[in-house]
C-alpha cells in the first residue's frame, strides 16, 4: 500500500458518502459526511436518515471530531439530539491508497458495525458526465 501522507496531496477535506452496517436487526444506513483536515486533526459534520425512534424519516445531524496518522483514521461522531439521539460513536479505519475511501469498524455503548465512506473522484464524474452525454445523444422515439 501506498504512504498516505498530507504530504503527497490527500486530504480528508470534502464530501463523504458512506454506509454504515449493524450487526443485527437493523438495515444499513447511509450517512454525508463533510469533513475539514489540519494538520493531523480533522472535524466535520454529518446527517442521516432517521431509521427508528420518535423522529422515523427525519435527518439526524452529527459533529465529528477526528485524526488520521498516515492511513490510520479514527473519530468521534456525537448526535445533537435531533430526533432524541445523543449519543457518540467511536469509528476507526484505514485510508486506501488514493485517498478515496476509508473503511473501518464503528462501536458505541453495546453496539459496533461496519463502515465504509467513499468521496466522488473526477473519474465518478467523468463517467457521469458520459452517461448523460450517450443519454442525450440516444436517438429520440416517436410516439
Amino acid at each position: 500500500m501506498a504512504e498516505i501522507s498530507r504530504e503527497n496531496g490527500l486530504s480528508l477535506t470534502g464530501l463523504w458518502n458512506g454506509l454504515f452496517s449493524y450487526p443485527r436487526l437493523f438495515e444499513p444506513t447511509s450517512f454525508v459526511a463533510i469533513l475539514i483536515e489540519q494538520g493531523a486533526r480533522f472535524s466535520g459534520t454529518t446527517h442521516e436518515p432517521c431509521t427508528r425512534g420518535p423522529a422515523l424519516g427525519g435527518l439526524l445531524y452529527a459533529t465529528i471530531q477526528g485524526r488520521r496518522e498516515g492511513s490510520g483514521v479514527s473519530f468521534v461522531k456525537t448526535y445533537d439530539g435531533t430526533g432524541g439521539w445523543t449519543h457518540s460513536v467511536i469509528y476507526e479505519g484505514l485510508l486506501n491508497g488514493d485517498g478515496t475511501e476509508i473503511e473501518g469498524h464503528w462501536k458505541t455503548s453495546g453496539w459496533s458495525g461496519k463502515f465504509l465512506m467513499r468521496r466522488p473522484t473526477a473519474k465518478d464524474a467523468s463517467a457521469k458526465e458520459e452517461g448523460a452525454e450517450q443519454k442525450a445523444a440516444e436517438p429520440v422515439g416517436r410516439p
